[in-house]
């Protein structure tokens, strides 16, 4: 289900639901772009359970992103002395080519609002590595802020900042 159409300057680009013949695509993605790697079941199992809040990215035909969320329920981080639905956005990958043409930021707000909309999130958080300051950007730009830092959270060693935001995430493209 193509959930979104977009131009930018030098892509057209499409957001749609993944479906379990994106698997080996985004599983490429994954290993390619990112250091923290995931097994294929860890993949199927955020499809069957939530299947609104996994989304890629297509140009041309060809899978250039992903995101993968999951929902938790637990203390909030925003508002501490609160328990609810925590959006937590898992993984999020553009492939090196198309990088900063608005497609992470496109599946980010995409996948905010159908966490809202078809799972009634309270809010969303994520782990970010310390160094990965365009991701930290874009992130702040989507209105999250930094809660904690985890010691030692990657497989390397590097620290992790926990980056969370109240929901809803209703606004359009152009923010």
């Amino acid at each position: 289900m193509v959930i979104a159409i977009f131009a930018n300057n030098t892509k057209n680009f499409i957001i749609r639901e993944f479906t379990s013949e994106d698997l080996d695509t985004v599983i490429w993605i994954n290993r390619t772009v990112l250091p923290e790697n995931y097994p294929s079941f860890f993949f199927k199992m955020h499809h069957e359970r939530y299947p609104k809040a996994f989304l890629v990215a297509v140009i041309n035909d060809k899978i250039v992103g992903y995101v993968m969320c999951r929902v938790e329920k637990g203390r909030l981080y925003i508002k501490k002395d609160e328990e609810g639905l925590l959006g937590h956005v898992i993984s999020l990958a553009v492939i090196n080519e198309v990088r900063r043409q608005g497609i992470g930021k496109s599946l980010m707000i995409n996948a905010m609002n159908n966490l809202y909309k078809y799972y009634n999130v309270d809010e969303y958080y994520l782990e970010v590595r310390i160094s990965n300051n365009p991701a930290i950007a874009l992130y702040k730009k989507l209105g999250f802020q930094i809660i904690k830092t985890i010691k030692g959270y990657y497989l390397d060693g590097e620290d992790a900042y926990v980056m969370a935001r109240t929901a809803p995430y209703l606004e359009t493209e152009d923010n």
